[in-house]
């Protein structure tokens, strides 16, 4: 949501000289339309987490140290996390159908790229350049819901992007292993070409055309706020992810270039014409509760993907297969709620589900942090997935209620901005929630730990987040009572 200084009508933003996506008509287009923006949201969720599983045959074969080969991971995450808000505003500007294309376009290749590198080097450039692309992706898939769906569809339109999404992410390691043991790891890459070109066909064919205004004068993109954000957010990512849970003396330098960069694209944005992100937008209360309550939340996911492993296979003693198969449940039942979350946003709104999805999520966290090692493998999944559902129902709400009375020529951004906050929030809980779980385990390796040690560290990582989760409510309660106060004294 924007404040009402940014609220526009769609045909005020032709004044803007933007160009908009024409609305898709009939339910033949629409279906069509919301296949093609599906299948571009589970390429980039899947280009996240299907590399993961190939980082040990890839030390094998460029004879490198894991050190080395996780920067195929971190310069995925890395292009996606600094680009994301930016490529939002450049599909706002330039027309968003066009840019999903050559979004679309450059996964596909980079994907062709990284399953024929012929070294490290080159794979981690490939992979860098498949972030840029995952990045235009993520930030305009959400934002074509407003042009392809009628408004009073628009939960269960967010709910499927939100399957597809988590289907991406619950996939790729089950996926990536398979294509592993058959193919070799080349084939994890390799499979992003058929599926990007299937997307690639669905988008030209059915997402409603660019629409552009003659003679209306057109914004100058802010090149400058953008590098700094770029530049900003990178030096925040290295110093959560390089030191895989600690903050060294590299990671307290980079916090204070992220800081000194927080500060300069502050004031560059307030100086800017036409600013990447307007300072107006953060005084809606709406919108802003939204980014923290993602950011919030997501940090809370990330702990069941930093603890789970640990506590399943030293705390309960299970083989990797079944900690595998316990850890599926959580993305499995995201992926499952997704659409059913939707219809419950169109039904009964979406700050009534908001509130419902994040009261359940801290029920999860509150259930994980008093659950005995006694109660086995059951103890963990059955709260796991109360945890993971509400994230579903909460993460479709807050989707719809954020995007839904922005500006068009707004959305790109907005919806890159959400993606950002989500991010940074996972982001943020890799090494919080692991410093927390390591602290609280009072062990320097949690792979030696004791079952004990594990099982405390757990309990007080999962309080932990069942506070973080209640500090969502509140924010969601704050946000409603600021949302309205306007309109009682007007």
């Amino acid at each position: 949501m924007v404040t009402s200084s940014e609220r526009q009508r769609p045909d005020a933003a032709a004044a803007t000289g933007r160009a908009l996506p024409a609305p898709a008509r009939g339910p033949g287009p629409v279906r069509w339309a919301l296949a093609g923006l599906s299948l571009s949201a589970l390429l980039s969720s899947l280009g996240t987490s299907s590399a993961n599983v190939a980082l040990p045959g890839l030390a094998r074969a460029f004879d490198a140290s894991f050190q080395q080969v996780q920067w195929v991971v971190l310069a995925y995450l890395l292009a996606v996390t600094a680009l994301i808000v930016g490529a939002g505003r450049l599909g706002d500007l330039l027309g968003r159908r066009r840019l999903l294309l050559a979004g679309i376009l450059l996964f596909t290749a980079a994907s062709l790229l990284c399953g024929a590198a012929p070294t490290l080097g080159v794979l981690i450039a490939a992979r860098a350049a498949q972030g840029l692309g995952a990045a235009v992706l993520m930030a305009l898939t959400l934002a074509f819901v407003g042009e392809t769906v009628p408004k009073e569809r628009t939960g269960r339109a967010m709910g499927l992007l939100g399957t597809m999404s988590a289907t991406g992410t619950a996939l790729g390691p089950s996926l990536g292993g398979l294509l592993i043991s058959g193919f070799g790891w080349r084939a994890v890459f390799l499979v992003g070409v058929p599926l990007g070109l299937v997307s690639l066909l669905l988008v030209h064919r059915h997402v409603p055309a660019d629409r552009a205004w003659p003679g209306a004068p057109r914004t100058a993109f802010d090149r400058v706020g953008t590098v700094l954000l770029a530049l900003t957010l990178t030096a925040y990512a290295l110093a959560m992810t390089l030191g895989h849970g600690r903050i060294g003396a590299l990671g307290v330098v980079l916090l204070v270039v992220a800081g000194a960069g927080a500060v300069a694209f502050v004031r560059a944005e307030a100086r800017a014409v036409a600013p990447l992100v307007r300072p107006a937008m953060f005084r809606d209360p709406a919108l802003s509760a939204g980014l923290a309550m993602s950011a919030l939340v997501s940090t809370v996911i990330m702990a069941t993907l930093v603890v789970g492993p640990f506590y399943l296979s030293r705390g309960l003693g299970l083989q990797d297969a079944l900690v595998g198969l316990a850890l599926s449940a959580g993305p499995l039942v995201a992926a499952l709620s997704g659409v059913p979350a939707g219809r419950v946003v169109d039904r009964f709104g979406a700050h009534r589900t908001t509130v419902a999805g994040l009261a359940a999520s801290a029920v999860g966290c509150v259930l994980l942090s008093l659950t005995p090692t006694a109660f086995g493998v059951l103890g963990y999944v059955v709260p796991l997935v109360v945890v993971t559902g509400g994230y579903a129902l909460f993460q479709t709400a807050n989707n719809t209620a954020v995007l839904a009375d922005v500006a068009p020529d707004r959305r790109g951004v907005t919806s890159g901005m959400l993606h950002l906050s989500r991010n940074l929030g996972l982001i943020t809980g890799t090494s919080v929630m692991g410093a927390v779980f390591a602290a609280a385990s009072a062990t320097d390796d949690v792979t030696t730990a004791g079952s004990g040690a594990v099982a405390t560290g757990m309990r007080v990582t999962f309080a932990v987040a069942a506070v973080l989760v209640l500090l969502a409510l509140a924010v969601a309660a704050t946000g409603r009572v600021l949302t309205r106060r306007p309109a009682q004294g007007s």
